[in-house]
């Protein structure tokens, strides 16, 4: 009887398998072999790499996506922790409220999240116009189509996720944890730096991974607000693709590939730094 189980439960895994199979597995196999084909049709290559590596082009797209990937997903962690913390002490009804506010700001990006910063922040922006009026020169003078603000934005759709992945961490924060450190006469600060920290540091890792990721890929956002003129790694690989005149097939997977690994990258260190953190706690 256990073996007929154990049978027919590979057998309902077979659509799912065969979903990964159609969308993950074959396209990723694509991109990959495409990367080391030349565009000019010469065959197996690494030009594809070298031109990335070399050109400063592709360089500072991969940099800045880093860079705001990086800056974004920090800041964001940062508020949402306090966010988070602000939420796991309040009411039920108030934290009910919370949430709604968090599911719902969680899920405006994109596209109609670049018109609502031009419309607050453009050039003719509802908040420039009023800091002109007021003297407030660093909101009248803020380029709100720079990398700076890219960031901007990119922060603002990164704390409701953050604030959504953290809050449930926070019920590892026992109450009796806080009444020991305070039968050990330890103060607030000492209480978060020994105790509240290091149990919420593996989630921490874990959302910060998800953040970089969420902002490594980020398209829509991006292109809505600056077009083609965003020097990011997503911008340049839909670029490659969807050309004018040509397209260049093999650089544009070379870039893909890149991106993958660079996600990658950053979920195995974050899976190896977590690792060590919960064996030490």
């Amino acid at each position: 009887m256990k073996k007929i189980k154990f049978k027919s439960y590979l057998f309902a895994l077979i659509p799912f398998l065969i979903l990964v199979l159609l969308f993950e597995l074959l396209p990723l196999a694509s991109v990959v072999t495409k990367s080391f084909l030349s565009d000019s049709g010469a065959g197996f290559t690494l030009e594809n790499y070298i031109n990335v590596a070399v050109k400063p082009f592709y360089r500072q797209a991969i940099i800045n996506s880093i860079v705001i990937s990086v800056v974004s997903a920090l800041v964001g962690i940062f508020v949402a922790f306090i966010g988070a913390k602000a939420v796991h002490g309040t009411e039920s009804n108030l934290k009910r409220v919370f949430m709604a506010i968090l599911n719902m700001t969680s899920n405006f990006a994109g596209v109609p999240l670049a018109f609502a910063f031009i419309i607050l922040l453009g050039k003719t922006g509802v908040l420039v116009i009023l800091a002109k009026a007021f003297g407030i020169e660093s909101i009248a003078n803020f380029d709100l189509y720079s990398n700076q603000g890219l960031t901007l934005i990119y922060i603002y759709f990164q704390i409701p996720l953050a604030t959504l992945l953290l809050i449930p961490s926070f019920n590892a924060l026992r109450e009796e944890y806080r009444e020991a450190a305070k039968l050990l006469k330890a103060n607030s600060f000492q209480y978060w730096r020994y105790v509240g920290l290091p149990i919420l540091m593996p989630s921490l890792l874990s959302t910060f991974s998800v953040l970089f990721a969420n902002s490594l890929v980020a398209f829509a956002t991006a292109y809505a607000l600056l077009s083609g003129n965003a020097s990011l790694l997503p911008i340049r690989i839909s670029e490659m693709f969807v050309g004018d005149l040509t397209q260049r097939v093999g650089l544009g997977s070379a870039l893909s590939v890149i991106l993958l690994l660079l996600m990658a990258l950053a979920f195995w260190i974050n899976n190896i730094v977590t690792s060590k953190l919960r064996k030490d706690v």
